[in-house]
């Protein structure tokens, strides 16, 4: 089957920085490194290394080309990918000595990915693909609409999280993936805890602490691999991804979280986002 990823791409800079800046505050940077990144660039990604057949839906400006390319030098189907108007996402990540980051966006042409390119892209889809979803492009709702009327599978990962953004999708989804403070976010905005929401497959990711799949033989827990971290940026993507592909090859859904706890957890020991994400031989071989 395909994953068609409806994705950001983004140019990340990443700064290592002594601590987050707090209000007000200068820092001086010890290093600044750019990568591909974006929710969406880091699961197709990880998704693609994972062994899945993943296309991307996006768009960037024409300063993004290179991202592109590097997309595509992945293992990912850029054909649905457009060239507009505008420049491509940028991400501002700061990074602190205990790999804990903030991250500031400047959306650019995440917002601007034309509706005939979701709509020709969806064309192509076959009954029983994947559509996965973040909150960091436009036309969500529209492709969760087309994608349920289609019979595609739906996933979403809910970040960055925006209460109304998620609950007008919510309906349609078949996974959701969120983190703690996430999920908490959703429960005070629908009153529903993650086992209660109207998705078959809910995961709440809990960094170090692992991940909990709710779900129709849930819940169940899935531990983290204990590691010093380097840099958490995109581990939450990486699992993300590799869960997906684990789903369209077959795996069961523990199996498939472990695999990704696995990937998450190699994904921390490393500094960057999608350039260093592993590959399913490196995870296979990764045990901490």
């Amino acid at each position: 089957m395909t994953l068609w990823n409806l994705g950001s791409i983004n140019a990340d800079y990443i700064y290592r920085v002594p601590h987050i800046p707090a209000h007000g505050e200068t820092l001086t940077s010890s290093g600044r490194q750019v990568f591909l990144g974006g929710k969406g660039a880091n699961i197709s990604v990880a998704a693609a290394r994972a062994g899945a057949h993943v296309r991307h839906v996006g768009a960037v400006g024409a300063d993004g080309r290179w991202a592109v390319q590097r997309l595509l030098e992945y293992g990912v189907d850029t054909r649905q990918i457009a060239e507009v108007e505008t420049e491509t996402c940028q991400a501002m990540i700061f990074v602190d000595p205990d790999g804990e980051n903030t991250i500031i966006l400047h959306p650019g042409a995440n917002m601007a990915i034309p509706p005939d390119v979701l709509d020709q892209a969806l064309s192509q889809a076959e009954t029983g693909d994947w559509l996965v979803m973040q909150n960091e492009t436009c036309l969500q709702a529209e492709a969760a609409a087309l994608g349920k009327d289609m019979g595609l599978r739906i996933a979403y990962a809910a970040a960055p999280f925006e209460a109304a953004r998620v609950q007008a999708v919510l309906d349609r989804l078949d996974f959701l993936t969120l983190n703690a403070v996430e999920a908490d976010q959703l429960h005070r905005a629908t009153g529903l805890a993650p086992e209660a929401l109207p998705v078959r497959d809910v995961i709440v990711t809990r960094g170090g602490d692992g991940a909990t799949w709710f779900g129709p033989d849930g819940p169940a827990h899935v531990a983290a691999l204990p590691v010093t971290p380097v840099d958490t940026t995109g581990a939450g993507d990486t699992f993300t991804g590799y869960v997906l592909a684990g789903l369209d090859r077959g795996l069961p859904m523990k199996q498939a979280m472990a695999q990704a706890g696995r990937a998450a957890a190699l994904m921390v020991t490393r500094a960057g986002t999608a350039d260093v994400i592993p590959d399913l031989a490196e995870v296979q071989a990764f045990r901490g």
